[in-house]
């Protein structure tokens, strides 16, 4: 079988962003990493069950108004993940669902050395929508629904001493894409919105993010020149009671708008049955802020990662069902 790695891609591309220890607890800047969906489309790969195996490396320093001088954080992550393509379709859309189990090692140099591994929350998407040649062109438009549940490795009296969450994370997404002529022009959008953490009621603020490709195959090789932004579009909330017995400061320690961009570039090959894909970039924004915290008069101690990814993901298919017979041929 002739595999389209790029179809597959359009289905999967998840990955965990993992624990950041930066502004005290409620600290894990977005679940999935940005830049995640680098390389997908609107496109869908045929019948079938598929796999794919991810790794990527966060190298990175926390910046930020007042940090103290440079400390490091180093994130690894494996992921495994599976989709599933049954062939149904729905309102002229292709159906397709994911499971996505990703596993995390994350490492902070200065000023406290710290070093944490573990399983990263489940991914879940139950339901994928992808309308593609539309009108007879190269546009498409997929759709979906993703969601992380609290099933990592959870620890420490408020929940976030390991890379696990203990809270629920809805995920929308929508791609838009031109797939025509060799080319993948993709933007990628999708929010991740939490519920609150259910040890310290503290609620994360919601997170958008948009990754951008634009690649250009010949033969079987793939490349070109990849993005992404992601920004904090809400404040987080934390209410009087419980969730200021973790935070009696309540959200003046942690930084409530962010923004990060980064520009890097994507090289794949297609071996037939499976294909490989790597892409890095390199954050050139990356800033965080906390304007209650100004007011009041306080230090602003938001933090935010600025650094390099270095992204790879091993695609195949593991079982598509059996072309039909051929019709039998008749002579006279």
């Amino acid at each position: 079988m002739n595999f389209n790695f790029k179809a597959l891609l359009a289905a999967a591309g998840v990955a965990a962003f993992a624990f950041s220890p930066a502004n005290a607890y409620e600290a894990a800047p977005a679940q999935t990493k940005p830049g995640a969906f680098i390389g997908a489309s609107a496109g869908m790969p045929p019948p079938g069950i598929y796999m794919f195996n991810q790794v990527f490396t966060y190298q990175t320093n926390l910046v930020g108004p007042n940090a103290p001088g440079h400390f490091g954080r180093n994130i690894y992550a494996d992921v495994q993940g599976f989709i599933f393509v049954p062939g149904w379709t729905f309102l002229g859309a292709t159906y397709d669902a994911l499971i996505v189990q990703p596993f995390v090692a994350a490492a902070l140099s200065d000023p406290a050395p710290l070093n944490i591994s573990g399983v990263f929350n489940t991914y879940l998407v139950p339901v994928e929508l992808s309308w593609t040649k539309i009108g007879g062109t190269g546009f498409g438009v997929k759709t979906g629904l993703g969601i992380y549940v609290p099933t990592g490795t959870i620890q420490g009296p408020a929940g976030l001493g390991n890379v696990g969450s203990p809270y629920v994370t809805f995920q929308p997404e929508l791609a838009l894409s031109y797939l025509g002529r060799g080319w993948n022009l993709t933007a990628f959008l999708y929010e991740e919105i939490n519920t609150a953490n259910s040890r310290t009621n503290y609620t994360t603020g919601d997170i958008f993010h948009a990754d951008f490709t634009a690649t250009y195959t010949i033969g079987k090789w793939t490349f070109g020149p990849v993005a992404y932004y992601a920004a904090q579009v809400s404040d987080d909330k934390c209410p009087i009671g419980v969730c200021t017995i973790f935070h009696p400061t309540a959200t003046l320690l942690n930084a409530q708008r962010y923004q990060q961009f980064a520009i890097g570039g994507l090289v794949e090959y297609n071996f037939g049955p499976a294909s490989f894909s790597v892409w890095a970039t390199q954050d050139v924004v990356a800033k965080a802020s906390n304007s209650a915290a100004v007011a009041a008069g306080l230090p602003d101690q938001s933090l935010i990662s600025r650094g390099m990814t270095v992204f790879a993901t091993l695609s195949y298919a593991l079982w598509n069902p059996p072309a039909p017979p051929a019709a039998p041929m008749f002579h006279k």
